[in-house]
């Protein structure tokens, strides 16, 4: 059955339209047949209506019983026709709609890894969810459901109206003006519950937030005793989706009755003066018969009409959010310059190859005499200028550079762009002036795929797949053998607590790592980092939910893991910076000092303030 309707139309109806109509073409023969069916139904049922009338005019009056026997076969046969289009159709329609929905959310996925990442920083996580949910649900629906019963309410609508005229104009004019009414009933009846459907579904949303984010803070809760605070919260909410709720199936309940009042009223009306019409010779008594049947079933269909187009048009409101999205510009990449196996001769000169050598170098596909350029990680910041908004600037004039092999760190408070220089380096967001050289290349001439692939990076919030350990670890390189897996383990001092779980490596990790510690999620985030084996590195809090004890564990893997590589690290405990070739203190988007560990503490500028705790990291 259909959901409710939530009062939200479609802005641009026809765009929508034509895009819904776009992925209906191209299964156009299952949607013909359910079509033709659907209207061979309709038609069944009207013709098998009208056959009361010469079924009683030329047997039951006369007493023809093999006559009737007769009529009474063929009008079977009608209803029968009818019953297996009904099957029918919705057998088929359940193919096509189902084959329509897989193109939909098929290239909204698609179309949803192509955006850049601004796009998903600007928009809650539910409200992406929410297109693969609720909104491709309300077309569902309405594939399934109203788009079939709106072809059939229609040839019903129109086959009855002409029928009723055809048996008897005279009472006809008054079932128009009943219809009318009825009309205009359903308008008013509709626009109020719409506007209170609109209400309920706001209402809804609040509660379903509020109930997810007690859920998900079950713990903060229970530490605090919030519980009835939190119930009179719920209550208060609960109440106020209760009262649109209310309101809004008052005016959906009274339609059908309305309607069915009317119909009665409508019939007990033209039966009184179809009777008397019959008992003068206006009419005869079959024709009559059959014209209250048609007057008994016209109430359906039109009601069927009305709630089904108001189904629809909740449809094409989901539609058109789904659209909007496709329509949005996806991560622009204008590279040129990829990556490519290459094989060291022996004069030393690089050679493109197919078999995986362990040895990288760029390659710009534009230019066929560009030289090949070895994969070192060099990485330089030119007068780098950039802001997440305009007007809002992050990061000022910032120069920096990373030589091949050297650990650079990062130290600063919140909002001090560290994470936005890692983030540029990634290409996530592009700068608004200066440039970024990778190898003495320019970021943005290197294709997105191939500048991610030379990078391995570990998050401070660790995201882990539904999957098994292995294939988590796995995802930074797919074609990893099992040894690769493991060696990358043993590297981040994953390896034994791997072991110690019941299946090992084949331990299912379920809801985001919910059954690993927060340590050993991190630790599996770095193995993936580890089994891509990038050369260059970034580590933005690495280490910040590993405990002390094994912080010092894993730093000799580590230093396995990041030697010979280019290494970023972000830290907020300034002991895992100590050994770093250069770090940098970042204030307000600007590097404020540059140095080792000693040279800082020499200057006793910023950085020694935050060492000796006369400044705090936040």
């Amino acid at each position: 059955m259909a959901r409710s309707f939530s009062g939200k139309r479609p802005q641009d109806l026809k765009k929508t339209v034509g895009a819904l109509l776009s992925y209906m073409g191209r299964h156009k023969f299952l949607l013909l047949v359910v079509a033709v069916l659907v209207t061979v139904s309709a038609l069944a049922n009207l013709l098998g209506t009208y056959m009361i009338k010469p079924v009683i005019n030329n047997y039951v009056v006369p007493g023809d019983m093999e006559g009737l026997v007769f009529g009474v076969t063929v009008t079977a046969l009608i209803y029968a026709a009818g019953a297996l289009s009904a099957f029918g159709y919705t057998q088929t329609m359940v193919k096509a709609a189902q084959k329509v929905l897989f193109d939909i959310r098929r290239d909204l996925f698609d179309h949803i890894q192509t955006l850049p990442l601004r796009y998903f920083d600007t928009r809650q996580k539910g409200d992406v969810m929410s297109l693969f949910t609720n909104d491709v649900d309300t077309i569902a629906d309405a594939l399934n459901n109203s788009f079939a019963m709106v072809i059939q309410s229609f040839v019903q609508i129109v086959g009855t109206l002409t029928m009723l005229f055809l048996l008897n104009w005279q009472l006809s004019m008054i079932a128009l003006v009943c219809y009318i009414v009825m009309f205009l009933y359903i308008r008013y009846s509709g626009k109020k519950s719409k506007f209170y459907f609109n209400r309920q579904q706001i209402e809804l949303g609040a509660l379903d937030g509020f109930i997810e984010e007690m859920a998900a803070g079950q713990k903060v809760v229970k530490v605090f005793n919030r519980e009835k605070a939190n119930l009179e919260e719920f209550k208060a909410k609960n109440e106020r989706l209760r009262q649109a709720g209310t309101s809004a199936q008052s005016y959906a309940a009274t339609m059908i009755p309305a309607v069915v009042s009317i119909s009665y009223i409508n019939y007990a009306i033209v039966a009184v003066l179809g009777g008397l019409m019959a008992l003068k010779g206006m009419t005869d008594v079959g024709s009559l018969a059959s014209y209250l049947v048609f007057v008994r079933q016209a109430a359906m269909p039109i009601n069927q009409f009305t709630q089904q187009g108001n189904f629809l048009l909740a449809a094409l409101a989901g539609a058109e959010r789904i659209f909007s999205a496709m329509e949005e510009e996806p991560e622009v990449d204008e590279g040129t310059v990829t990556l490519v196996n290459v094989r060291k001769e022996g004069d030393g000169t690089l050679t493109p190859c197919t078999e995986k050598t362990g040895q990288w170098a760029w390659q710009d596909t534009a230019r066929t005499d560009a030289p090949l350029v070895p994969l070192r990680g060099d990485v330089r910041f030119d007068h780098v200028v950039f802001g997440y908004e305009k007007g809002q600037t992050i990061l000022r004039n910032v120069s920096l550079y990373a030589k091949p092999g050297q650990k650079i760190a990062f130290v600063g408070s919140t909002g001090a762009g560290k994470t936005t220089i890692t983030n540029l380096i990634n290409r996530f967001y592009d700068v608004t002036s200066g440039s970024i050289t990778y190898d003495g290349i320019d970021v943005r001439r290197i294709r997105k795929d191939a500048l991610r692939r030379s990078l391995g990076i570990v998050l401070q919030d660790t995201h882990l797949f539904t999957g098994t350990i292995e294939e988590n670890i796995r995802f930074g390189k797919l074609d990893a053998t099992r040894e690769e897996v493991v060696a990358a383990a043993r590297i981040a001092n994953a390896d034994s607590f791997i072991r110690r779980l019941p299946q090992g490596y084949d331990t299912m990790v379920t809801g985001d790592g919910a059954n690993l510690s927060q340590g050993q999620r991190q630790l599996l985030a770095i193995a993936r980092a580890a089994v891509a084996d990038p050369p260059v590195l970034i580590l933005d809090e690495a280490t910040s939910s590993i405990d002390t004890r094994t912080e010092s564990l894993i730093e000799t893997g580590m230093d396995a893991l990041m030697e010979g590589r280019t290494v970023f690290v972000i830290a907020h405990r300034l002991s895992t910076v100590r050994n770093a070739n250069a770090i940098l203190v970042l204030e307000q988007g600007q590097v404020v000092e540059r140095g080792d560990h000693q040279d800082l503490l020499d200057q006793k500028g910023v950085y020694y303030q935050l060492y000796h705790g006369m400044f705090e990291l936040s």
